[in-house]
């Protein structure tokens, strides 16, 4: 499948203001979009991570946008890779996603657009974070083999409605989802696939990834005035 189903509107390069320093990324918007989605990756990944290309391109061709930038600049993804002391600093990364939300309403281009966050690994701690703290903005997360556990004591406290994926094979990540499904109070599903390990690396099962996270997202990313009975 390709962006050819769904006419892109804006496809732009964009540098986001964070504190001292700016997070590259890339927006693309399909023309009619009301929604935009920014993914807060995990550990080791990038907005050029070809899973989550693939998953930015689905979404898209549902007619939601997509904003995929680094959480982290090239130096201090050089440190955590030596170190790995910023993947599991949750309250870093919810910072840099606030900061990128922040920036994304208030543009004349997307400000009018509904915001949803898919999160990987840690990214999906910070996503939820990131939600509390923007209660007002923040309208759907999905989970991709995330640890929403590390979300811990806001997990009562977020409103957006909010999708678990768990890979089937991945257990020990499939029991803290389960934990952390339990503490949330929203609007929420936990997803289960099949043969699936944590990255999603076996055939098939990224593409189900894809379908579930698109979906929610077209449901829940609906404009305001329509949402109430969505």
């Amino acid at each position: 499948m390709s962006d050819m189903k769904q006419a892109i509107q804006i496809e732009q390069a964009i540098d986001i203001p964070s504190g001292k320093i700016r997070l590259e990324g890339e927006l693309k918007l399909p023309q009619g979009a009301t929604g935009v989605v920014l993914f807060a990756h995990g550990s080791g990944s990038s907005r050029h991570s070809p899973r989550n290309q693939y998953v930015a391109r689905v979404i898209r061709e549902a007619g939601v946008g997509t904003l995929l930038f680094d959480l982290l600049t090239k130096q201090e993804e050089a440190i955590d890779a030596l170190t790995g002391e910023l993947r599991f600093d949750i309250e870093f990364l919810a910072k840099r996603l606030v900061d990128a939300t922040n920036w994304i309403t208030a543009q004349p281009a997307t400000q009018h657009l509904r915001i949803g966050y898919f999160g990987a690994s840690t990214g999906a701690a910070a996503a939820l974070i990131a939600a509390v703290e923007l209660p007002n903005i923040v309208a759907a997360i999905v989970s991709r083999g995330g640890r929403p556990d590390l979300a811990g004591r806001v997990l009562s406290k977020v409103n957006a409605s909010t999708l678990l994926i768990v890979g089937g094979h991945d257990d020990v990540v499939i029991g803290l989802n389960e934990k952390a499904y339990a503490q949330l109070t929203c609007e929420k599903e936990l997803k289960i696939v099949p043969g699936a390990t944590h990255l999603f690396e076996e055939p098939g099962t990224l593409e189900q990834v894809a379908q579930l996270a698109s979906a929610w997202f077209k449901k829940k990313l609906q404009p305001r005035a329509s949402a109430q009975g969505a």
